[in-house]
C-alpha cells in the first residue's frame, strides 16, 4: 500500500460518513477504511480510474467535482501548486463551514508548502508525520462560490514558421505556462509528417495536435492522454484557435496499448513523469510497440531527451531509427514501418 494511504489509516478514527478521496493512489485504501466510512474516489488519471473500477471502488474520472454530497474530503497533494489551489477552491465551494478537509502528501513532494495553502480556508492542524509523509486537517471556516473552469486556464501564443497558435492549459497540465523545449524542437518538423490518421500520444495542452490540424484541415487527430485535465485543455486549445473539432478525437487512455490501430503516423513528446516521480515505462512501451499501431509505411515521430535510449528501442522494433535533429539537449527521432 502507498505510504500516504498507510498514514491515513493510522488516523482513521478522525474519519466518518461519506468521504471523497481526491487524487488517491491506485491501492486498496478505500476498501481498508473502517465500516462507518463510505469512500469514493475522484481522479483525473484514467489508468487509476480503470483500476479502481476493476476492484469495485466507486470512482469519478473528471476535471470537476462529483455530483454528490460528502461529509469529509481527503486530498492527496498533487505536484502542482496551481492544481491544489483549484482543488481547494472546488472543495470549499461544495462543502460547508465546519466540515473537514484532510491533506496528505510526501515530505519530498512539498506537503509542508501545500499545507500552507489550506490556511486560506480555515485553521490547520498536523495530525501525523510518518512514512516520510504528513497528514494535515483543516476545519472549513470560509467557503467560496464556484468559479467556471475557464477561470483557471492559462494561455500563451506560439509561432512556428508563419503559423500562430494560442495554447490553453488547465492547472497541472504539462508546460502550462510556456512552450517546453522538446516540443519547440519538434514542431518545425511536423510539416514532414505523413497526413491522414495521426495519434498524438501524451497530448498535454494540445500543442502538437493543434499544429497538425492547422497544417492540414483534413487530418484526423487522435489526442491521447491519461489525464482528464490534458484532454480538456486540448479541446479548449482547438476551440480557441477556431480549429475544426470534427478533426479531433479525444481519447482517455491507460497507456499506449489503448491507441488506435492503422495509423498513418504517431507523433509524441512522450511523458516520463508520474507525480513527483520519474517513470519511463510508458514511453519505452511506445517505442517498442508503436509499429503494431501503424499502417505499412506509417511513421513514428518522437522528441526525447538526448540521454535516453529511445533510438535503440525504436531501432530494435523498426530495424532503423533516424535522428532528424539534435538540439538543446533533445533529439527528434523518426522511423518508418516497412
Amino acid at each position: 500500500m502507498d505510504p500516504r494511504s498507510e498514514v491515513v489509516l493510522r488516523q482513521q478514527d478522525y474519519l466518518h460518513g461519506k468521504i471523497l478521496l481526491i487524487n488517491a493512489p491506485n491501492d486498496q485504501l478505500a476498501k481498508n477504511l473502517p465500516q462507518q466510512v463510505q469512500a469514493s474516489v475522484w481522479t483525473w488519471n484514467f489508468a487509476d480510474h480503470q483500476a479502481f473500477l476493476n476492484v469495485l471502488i466507486s470512482s469519478h474520472f473528471s476535471v470537476e467535482f462529483p455530483e454528490s454530497t460528502f461529509d469529509q474530503v481527503i486530498i492527496f497533494a498533487p505536484k502542482s501548486k496551481e492544481l491544489l489551489n483549484y482543488l481547494l477552491h472546488v472543495v470549499v465551494s461544495h462543502l460547508k463551514q465546519n466540515q473537514q478537509v484532510f491533506l496528505i502528501g510526501e515530505k519530498k513532494g512539498g506537503v509542508e508548502r501545500a499545507a500552507k495553502q489550506l490556511q486560506a480556508y480555515g485553521k490547520t492542524l498536523k495530525l501525523d508525520s510518518a512514512r516520510h509523509c504528513q497528514l494535515w486537517q483543516m476545519n472549513i471556516e470560509k467557503t467560496e462560490q464556484l468559479k467556471p473552469l475557464d477561470a483557471w486556464l492559462k494561455s500563451y501564443t506560439i509561432q512556428v514558421n508563419q503559423e500562430h497558435l494560442e495554447i490553453c492549459a488547465l492547472p497541472g497540465v504539462f508546460s502550462q505556462n510556456h512552450l517546453d523545449i522538446g516540443t519547440a524542437v519538434l514542431l518545425p518538423y511536423l510539416a514532414q509528417v505523413q497526413s491522414g490518421k495521426i495519434a498524438d500520444f501524451g497530448c498535454g495542452a494540445g500543442v502538437i495536435s493543434a499544429y497538425l490540424a492547422k497544417l492540414n484541415p483534413t487530418q484526423q487527430i487522435y489526442a491521447l492522454d491519461v489525464d482528464a485535465f490534458a484532454l480538456r485543455s486540448t479541446e479548449v486549445t482547438f476551440r480557441r484557435n477556431g480549429l475544426n473539432l470534427d478533426q479531433l478525437h479525444l481519447q482517455a487512455v491507460t497507456g499506449f496499448s489503448d491507441a488506435p490501430k492503422d495509423l498513418n503516423a504517431i507523433v509524441s513528446n512522450p511523458p516520463f513523469h508520474q507525480g513527483i516521480h520519474t517513470h519511463y515505462d510508458t514511453s519505452e512501451v511506445l517505442c517498442q510497440t508503436a509499429k503494431l499501431h501503424l499502417k505499412n509505411n506509417g511513421e513514428l515521430w518522437i522528441v526525447a531527451n538526448r540521454f535516453l535510449n529511445y533510438p535503440t528501442l525504436i531501432a530494435q522494433s523498426f530495424a532503423q531509427c533516424m535522428v532528424k535533429a539534435d538540439q538543446q539537449g533533445f533529439k527528434v527521432l523518426y522511423a518508418c514501418k516497412k
